[in-house]
C-alpha cells in the first residue's frame, strides 16, 4: 500500500515550503530573534500550506537545539512530527469542524494549564477555525488572551472573516496566498523524477489547470494519473480523457472555423462535443481558456517567452498563426460572448443550444451594431485588404473621380443670365452649319430697372476659360465676330446695324428680405413657428408663458431676438426669465440667441420712420438700339452670334441717400403708458393669474414652480 503524494512529499521544513516565501521568511526570522507569538492565525485557500506550516513552526518551537528556523530532524520531536511520523503529545491538533463547541473548548481550557510532557511548550494547532461556534471562542477568549508560558495556539482556517474579532486580534495573522502555475509545474516535475515515472511534457499544465494554485488538489490528480499509468507513463491523452477537459486539436479546429467564418465546421465540432459525452460547459469554459491566450498573444508577441503563456512550442505557432488571422477586437468580442454565455448557461435546461447560439454571435458580427461587433467587421476588411481581396483604392479613386466631373457637365448645361439656354453638343462631333434665321424684330425699350444680382459663374463656364471652335467643319469661315474678353470687364454697348439690342431685358427687383441670422434662420421662420414655441415655453415655465401672452416677433437682427410686449407690466415682469425662451430656441433651431423685450409702441414707431423715408432713385438705363435694315445690294443674313455672357460688376455698396432734414420723432402710443394708478390695466386683471396681482401688487417673488399637472 502506497502513500498519497501530498502526505509522502509533505515540506518538513521552511525552505521545503513552495510558493508561500511571503510567510516563510518572517517566520524564520522571528524564531532567529526569539520573539515568538503566543497565538498565530494562517488562512488561505485549501492545499497551500496552512497546517503544513503549523507543524513545521511546532517542530522548530520544540527541537531539542531550538526554536530554530531549521529544525534537526533527527531529535524525537521532529522525528514524531515529520511527514511520515505518528505525531507528539505534546502537540494536540483539533479539528474544530467536529470540536468547536462551548463543552470542547471547556475541556481544552482544563487541560492547557497542564505542563508538556517532553517538550518546551504545549501547542495546539486548531485545523478549520472558522467552525469554532461563537460560545466556544468566547470560553477560549481569556486562555488566548493570558496564555501561560509553555502554551502556544495555532489557528488555521480559510474563512479567517468568520472568526470572532477578539480572537483575531490576539494573534499573528499570515495570509497565505495560492501557488503560482510556474512553482507548482516545477515541483509536479521533481515530483515524478524522484518517482521515476515517464510523462508527456503537454500533460502536465492539465494538472496544473486542474489543481488551481492548490499543491494539494495537484498532488492528488497527479497521484490518480500515476495510479492510471502503463509503461508510458501520463500522457496528455489520458490526461485529456480522465480530467474531462477538450482536446487542444479539438479547440484548434473551432479557432480556425472562426477565423475561415466557416460555420458548418463550428456546429461539426458541436456535435463531436456532444456525441463524445461532454459538458458543453467545460467545452465553453475550454474555449474561453484559448480566447484568452490568444487575446494575451495578440496584444504581447513575446508571452511565450516571457512566461505569460504556458504552452509548448509547437502549440504555441499554431496559437500566434490564430492570432493573426483573428483580430483583437474579434477576439475580445468572442471572449466576450463567452463570458456571458457561461452565465448564461448556469441552470439551463439545454446547455447545447445556448452554446450554439454564442456560437452564431461570434460568427455574424454583422447582426450586431455595437461598438465590438462593428471594430470586428472593420478588422477584417482590413485584413482582406491587406491580402489584396477587397480593391478599395480604385473604387474610391473612380468615387472621387466622378463627382468632379459631374459639376462640369452640369456648368456646361446651365445658361448665362439673360441668355436663353442651349442644347449642348455631342462630344467628338463636328458642329453642323447654322440655319438661316431672320432677324428678330427691335424689342421695345425697357423701363429703367435695376440689375440684377448675378449668380457666381461655375469654373468650367468661366468666358476666360477655353471656348470650343465656332468654326464650321467644312472649313467656310462663319461671318460672326467671335468675342474673347475677360470675364471682369463691363459689357459695351452694341454699335449701330450690329444687330443686336445694346441691354438686354432685366428681371424686376426683388423684394426687400428680412435680415438673416448667422444660423441661417430669418425672421420669417420664428414668425411661422412661434405658436409652438410659446407652447414649450409654457410647457417649462407656467409663468413665464402667462408673462409672453400676446408677444409677437419684432425683429431678428445678428444673434438678438427683439419681442413686442403689448403690456409694459408684462415686459417688466418678462425681465430675468428670457433663460427659458433661449433654451427652447436652442433646442428647436439650435442658436444661442439675445433675447430683447421692448414696448409694442416702440417697434410700431420705428417701423413707421422707416417707411417714412424716401427711396431712393433708380439708376437710368438707356434704351436699346433699333437694328438697322439691311441694304438693297445685301442679302440678309443671320444675326452675328452672341458673345459669351460676362458676370455683371457688382457695385461695392448700396448708394448713400442724400442728406435730409430730420423727421420728427415718432408718435407715441399713450395707451401703453404705465398708470401709477392702476386704472388703465383694470380690465386687464381679470385676464392675469394671481401670481402676477400678487407679484405686482405685493412685491412677491417666485421662490420655485411646482408642476400639479
Amino acid at each position: 500500500m502506497s502513500l498519497a503524494l501530498y502526505r509522502k512529499y509533505r515540506p518538513a521544513t521552511f525552505a521545503e515550503l513552495k510558493g508561500q516565501e511571503h510567510v516563510a521568511e518572517p517566520l524564520q526570522q522571528a524564531l532567529r530573534n526569539g520573539r515568538i507569538n503566543h497565538a498565530y492565525l494562517f488562512s488561505g485557500p485549501r492545499g497551500c500550506g496552512k497546517t503544513s506550516s503549523a507543524r513545521i513552526l511546532a517542530r522548530s518551537l520544540n527541537c531539542e537545539q531550538g526554536p530554530t528556523p531549521d529544525p534537526c530532524g533527527v531529535c524525537d520531536s521532529c522525528v514524531a512530527l515529520g511527514p511520515g511520523g505518528a505525531g507528539h503529545l505534546d502537540v494536540i491538533e483539533i479539528d474544530a469542524a467536529s470540536h468547536g463547541g462551548v463543552d470542547d473548548a471547556r475541556d481544552l481550557r482544563e487541560r492547557a494549564f497542564f505542563a508538556p510532557v517532553a517538550s518546551r511548550f504545549k501547542i495546539y494547532i486548531i485545523d478549520e477555525a472558522h467552525m469554532v461556534t461563537k460560545d466556544g471562542f468566547n470560553a477560549l477568549l481569556k486562555l488566548v488572551e493570558e496564555p501561560p508560558p509553555h502554551l502556544k495556539f495555532v489557528f488555521a482556517t480559510t474563512e479567517p472573516e468568520k472568526v470572532l474579532g477578539t480572537i483575531r486580534s490576539r494573534t499573528h495573522h499570515y495570509p497565505f496566498r495560492l501557488i503560482p502555475p510556474g512553482v507548482l509545474r516545477e515541483l509536479l516535475e521533481e515530483i515524478l523524477r524522484s518517482e521515476n515515472v515517464p510523462y508527456e511534457p503537454t500533460a502536465l499544465p492539465l494538472v496544473v489547470r486542474a489543481g488551481a494554485g492548490s499543491a494539494r488538489d495537484s498532488l492528488s490528480i497527479l497521484d490518480q494519473l500515476l495510479a492510471g499509468a502503463d509503461d508510458a507513463g501520463i500522457t496528455y491523452a489520458r490526461a485529456v480523457s480522465l480530467l474531462g477537459y477538450t482536446d487542444v486539436s479539438l479547440l484548434d479546429e473551432v479557432v480556425d472555423a472562426f477565423a475561415a467564418r466557416d460555420g458548418a465546421a463550428v456546429f461539426a465540432a458541436i456535435d463531436r462535443v456532444i456525441e463524445s459525452g461532454q459538458d458543453p460547459r467545460r467545452f465553453a469554459a475550454d474555449l474561453l481558456e484559448r480566447f484568452r491566450d490568444l487575446v494575451i498573444l495578440s496584444n504581447v508577441p513575446e508571452a511565450g517567452t516571457s512566461g505569460l503563456l504556458d504552452v509548448p512550442s509547437d502549440e504555441l505557432k499554431t496559437m500566434e498563426r490564430q492570432a493573426s488571422g483573428l483580430g483583437r477586437g474579434e477576439l475580445t468580442r468572442a471572449a466576450d460572448l463567452l463570458h456571458t454565455g457561461l452565465t448564461e448557461m448556469r441552470g439551463a435546461t439545454s446547455p447545447r443550444l445556448l452554446l450554439e447560439l454564442i456560437c452564431a454571435r461570434i460568427l455574424l458580427p454583422g447582426a450586431y451594431d455595437d461598438e465590438a461587433s462593428v471594430l470586428t467587421r472593420l478588422e477584417r476588411i482590413e485584413r482582406r485588404m491587406a491580402q489584396g481581396g477587397v480593391d478599395l483604392a480604385g473604387q474610391a479613386s473612380t468615387a472621387q473621380a466622378s463627382p468632379a466631373q459631374a459639376p462640369a457637365v452640369q456648368a456646361r448645361a446651365v445658361p448665362a443670365p439673360g441668355q436663353a439656354p442651349a442644347k449642348q453638343a455631342p462630344a467628338k462631333q463636328a458642329p453642323t452649319r447654322p440655319a438661316p434665321v431672320q432677324p428678330a424684330p427691335a424689342p421695345p425699350a425697357a423701363e429703367p430697372r435695376p440689375e440684377p444680382r448675378p449668380e457666381p459663374w461655375p469654373e468650367s463656364a468661366r468666358p476666360d476659360g477655353p471656348q470650343p471652335d465656332p468654326r464650321p467643319a467644312s472649313g467656310v469661315e462663319s461671318s460672326a465676330p467671335v468675342a474673347s474678353k475677360a470675364a471682369s470687364d463691363w459689357p459695351e454697348a452694341a454699335g449701330p446695324g450690329s444687330g443686336m439690342p445694346s441691354v438686354p431685358p432685366v428681371a424686376a427687383p426683388a423684394e426687400p428680405r428680412a435680415p438673416v441670422s448667422p444660423g441661417g434662420l430669418d425672421v420669417a421662420a420664428v414668425r411661422r413657428d412661434w405658436t409652438e414655441i410659446l407652447e414649450a415655453v409654457k410647457r417649462k415655465s407656467r409663468v413665464a408663458g402667462i408673462f409672453m401672452d400676446g408677444v409677437r416677433v419684432a425683429s431678428l437682427e445678428g444673434t438678438v431676438l427683439t419681442l413686442a410686449f403689448a403690456s409694459e407690466n408684462n415686459r417688466k415682469a418678462f425681465t430675468g426669465r428670457d433663460a427659458v425662451v433661449r433654451e427652447v430656441l436652442q433646442e428647436r433651431f439650435g442658436v444661442d440667441w439675445r433675447i430683447d423685450a421692448v414696448p409694442a409702441g416702440r417697434v410700431a414707431g420705428a417701423q413707421a420712420q422707416a417707411q417714412a423715408q424716401p427711396q431712393a432713385p433708380a439708376p437710368a438705363v438707356r434704351p436699346a438700339a433699333a437694328p438697322s435694315a439691311p441694304g438693297p445690294n445685301r442679302a440678309a443674313s443671320p444675326p452675328p452670334a452672341a458673345p459669351p455672357a460676362r458676370p455683371v460688376r457688382r457695385p461695392s455698396a448700396t448708394p448713400e441717400p442724400p442728406d435730409l432734414p430730420p423727421l420728427p420723432p415718432p408718435p407715441v402710443d399713450e395707451s401703453e403708458e404705465v398708470d401709477p394708478e392702476g386704472d388703465a390695466d383694470a380690465g386687464a386683471d381679470e385676464a392675469m393669474s394671481g401670481m402676477v396681482l400678487i407679484q405686482r401688487e405685493l412685491g412677491g417673488q417666485i421662490i420655485k414652480e411646482i408642476d400639479n399637472t
